[in-house]
C-alpha cells in the first residue's frame, strides 16, 4: 500500500518519534517521516531525525505578533512544503491554534499519557497516583480546539501498582505509548478510522464482549 507522509512535531527527547521511525523500518507502519519540527532548538528529537536522514528543523515561536496563530501558520507552511498528509504531535509542548487544526482537519494526532478524558494537561501520573486510581495508561486522539479533548482513537491500559512512583508509572506507560502511536498511524494509513461525533470506530477492530481487567 502507498506510504503516507507524516510530519512529527516535537519539543523534547523524542522517544515516541524514535518508536515511530523504528516501527516504520520494521515494516509495521505504512508511512514515511517527511519532516520533524521542533519549537526548541536543542530538542534531542531533532538529532534522532537527522541520524535517520530525516529533514529536521527548528521553528522558533519568538517574534510573531499573533504568537499562536502566526506560529502555527509557519508550521503549516513547513509541513506543506514537505508534502505532509498526517501531523503527529509527539511531546509537542504548545497549545495548538485553530490555524493548524483547520489546515489538517481530521489529520492531526496527539498522544497523551493518561486514559482520557481523565487527567488531561500536565503532570498526569502524579495526579493519577494522588487520586488513587487502579489503572492508568495512554491515549492517542484526534486533535480539536480543546486541551486533550479530541475524539479518542486508541488507548492502552497500565495497572497502577501499590509501590509505584510517578517515575515508575511514567516509564511503564511510555512503553505502551511506543506501541499504540504507531498502531494509530497504521489504522489511519489503512483508511480504517471513521469519526462519528465523539466516537472513532476502526473497521475490523475488537468485537469481544468478555474482556476485562481487575486490579488488585
Amino acid at each position: 500500500m502507498k506510504k503516507i507522509r507524516i510530519g512529527v512535531l516535537v519539543s523534547g527527547r523524542g522517544s515516541n518519534l524514535q518508536a515511530i521511525i523504528d516501527n516504520i523500518k520494521k515494516g509495521e507502519v505504512s508511512a514515511e517521516v517527511a519532516i520533524v519540527i521542533s519549537d526548541q532548538a536543542d530538542a534531542y528529537a531533532l538529532e534522532r531525525a537527522r541520524k535517520h536522514a530525516i529533514p529536521a528543523v527548528h521553528v522558533s515561536a519568538k517574534g510573531y505578533k499573533n504568537r499562536r496563530e502566526d506560529y502555527d501558520n509557519a508550521l503549516v507552511q513547513e509541513l506543506r512544503k514537505h508534502g505532509v498528509e498526517l501531523v503527529c504531535l509527539a511531546g509537542f509542548m504548545r497549545i495548538i491554534s485553530p490555524a493548524l487544526i483547520k489546515a489538517y482537519p481530521g489529520r492531526l494526532l496527539n498522544i497523551h499519557p493518561a486514559l482520557l478524558p481523565a487527567f488531561p494537561g500536565l503532570h498526569v501520573q502524579k495526579a493519577a497516583l494522588e487520586h488513587g486510581v487502579k489503572f492508568s495508561g495512554c491515549t492517542v486522539h484526534f486533535v480539536d480546539e480543546g486541551m486533550d479533548t479530541g475524539p479518542i482513537i486508541i488507548q492502552a491500559v497500565v495497572p497502577v501498582l501499590d509501590n509505584d512512583t510517578e517515575e515508575s508509572l511514567s516509564e511503564r506507560i511510555l512503553a505502551q505509548e511506543h506501541k499504540i502511536y504507531s498502531r494509530a498511524i497504521q489504522l489511519f494509513a489503512e483508511g480504517r478510522l471513521k469519526i462519528e461525533g465523539r466516537r472513532v470506530t476502526a473497521s475490523g477492530g475488537e468485537t469481544s464482549i468478555d474482556k476485562f481487567l481487575i486490579n488488585p
